[in-house]
């Protein structure tokens, strides 16, 4: 049965999911890189842009299987862009250049309407103004069977595993201290909405932690 997957999520050992002051300088936040300082060095980031060298160890494989078996993306409007309020025009078309890394239709959740954009790739961002459930509804159709991957931000993660529609949510635990940030598990009670650890892995960079929702 398809799933609701959180993968490559990073945080750091106080659980903090991005750093203060989100900008367009900072689009983690003040200290945000430091959290995916393990992602950064792995092969899988490097062809992402252009290059062929790159790690190949366990963070690099647990990378890798972060992108099989997905069929359609969400990600909170943070996530695509810093333009807050209604959209000023359509020239804002995400962090990521003319060929995204998501090669599959991606759903955006905004308050604001938006026309759908397809970008180089395969990449098509559609712009959902009627929730997180509708969000899923669009996503797990348009993924064909397969899974949908849930790319946060952190309120977009906390709204999904407060709903307790996440079925799966991998994270990376990177051993820095943010202090300060967007905390992903504040005041959420993992346990009575039914999630357990699945496993834990060390990885070169991070201690990789799997979590899964309970039949």
């Amino acid at each position: 049965m398809p799933k609701l997957r959180v993968q490559c999520f990073a945080i750091s050992i106080d659980g903090y999911g991005a750093g203060p002051n989100q900008d367009l300088q900072n689009p983690l936040g003040v200290g945000g890189p430091e959290l995916m300082e393990w992602f950064f060095q792995t092969r899988v980031w490097r062809r992402m842009h252009g290059h062929d060298d790159g790690e190949t160890g366990v963070d690099n494989g647990i990378a890798e299987q972060g992108f099989a078996g997905i069929g359609a993306w969400i990600l909170g409007r943070n996530m695509f862009g810093p333009v807050r309020g209604p959209w000023p025009d359509d020239s804002w078309k995400g962090w990521w250049g003319d060929e995204p890394p998501y090669h599959t239709p991606v759903f955006v959740l905004t308050h604001h309407p938006r026309a759908s954009l397809r970008m180089a790739g395969g990449t098509e961002f559609h712009f959902v103004t009627e929730g997180i459930h509708v969000a899923l509804e669009q996503a797990s159709a348009a993924a064909r069977g397969r899974d949908v991957r849930l790319g946060g931000g952190v309120a977009t993660i906390r709204q999904y595993l407060r709903a307790g529609l996440i079925d799966e949510l991998h994270l990376a635990v990177r051993p820095v201290l943010l202090g300060s940030g967007e905390h992903l598990l504040k005041e959420i009670d993992m346990r009575a909405l039914g999630y357990e650890c699945a496993r834990q892995v060390a990885g070169e960079r991070a201690t990789h932690v799997f979590l899964r929702k309970r039949p």
